[in-house]
């Protein structure tokens, strides 16, 4: 091979080995960016996971304090002791007692908006009732001292609650009064009060939590126990089915 054929040769071998590395190195670049993007990302969603256990955690601690003590006779101290966390990261999430009293109370009452909104005007009444029904004696189950604590601001005049009760409740209070409005238009249930069929379906509800000791007491028992939520459920569904003239199959 003549020399200016072997320089062309060995610079035209350079010039793809240059290539080779630089394809190569911008490939580990963008592997290494995408570990990056990807570890942040995930570390963003730990956090948020981290924040919202936290969170939840503290609500539950402070739904059982309030349930005791009142709002007056608790404290920011006895919630955090009782959590076993450290004062400040109770005021981190909740910045007051306050902020943290109305937090349990909307905690409760989004949950039985959530309910509400479940029922719709394309359901057949059987269903969507009963389903409330089953729903709200749940939470009643498992989140009973949140309902005493919504039942004691109520009976105080709501002074934290009013806002909410004027506002996001009332509002799904009268679609969902609508949407019975509508199932009495269809003939599948009865003229009946939408507003006192739902009136009369919290108090029958509410009751297996805000009056859980004295049912437990007239029952003979330490605590309700899951026979008597289930009968609850039946018994009330029954009875609001026939009185609405809902067929019960």
């Amino acid at each position: 091979m003549c020399s200016g054929c072997y320089s062309i040769a060995h610079r035209n071998q350079a010039l793809h080995n240059l290539r080779a590395q630089y394809q190569g190195m911008t490939k580990a670049a963008a592997v290494s960016k995408t570990k990056k993007t990807t570890g942040t990302a995930s570390g963003r969603r730990k956090l948020v996971d981290i924040r919202k256990d936290n969170s939840e955690q503290i609500l539950r601690v402070a739904e059982q304090v309030f349930s005791e003590r009142g709002f007056k006779g608790t404290t920011i101290s006895a919630i955090a002791d009782a959590a076993e966390l450290p004062k400040a990261n109770i005021l981190y999430y909740f910045k007051s007692k306050e902020g943290l009293y109305k937090a349990v109370l909307v905690d409760l009452l989004q949950g039985w908006m959530h309910h509400m909104d479940d029922m719709t005007a394309d359901q057949h009444p059987r269903e969507a009732l009963r389903n409330y029904i089953v729903s709200k004696i749940r939470q009643s189950k498992e989140h009973p001292n949140a309902s005493r604590i919504f039942a004691a601001e109520v009976l105080h005049g709501a002074p934290f609650l009013r806002e909410q009760l004027e506002g996001p409740l009332k509002e799904q209070f009268e679609r969902t009064c609508g949407v019975i409005r509508s199932w009495m238009a269809k003939r599948w249930m009865d003229p009946v009060s939408p507003e006192h069929l739902m009136f009369m379906l919290w108090s029958s509800t509410q009751s297996y939590a805000d009056f859980e000791v004295q049912s437990s007491i007239l029952l003979s028992r330490d605590a309700l126990e899951e026979a008597d939520y289930n009968e609850g459920v039946e018994l009330i569904t029954r009875v609001v089915l026939k009185g609405c003239g809902v067929s019960l199959v």
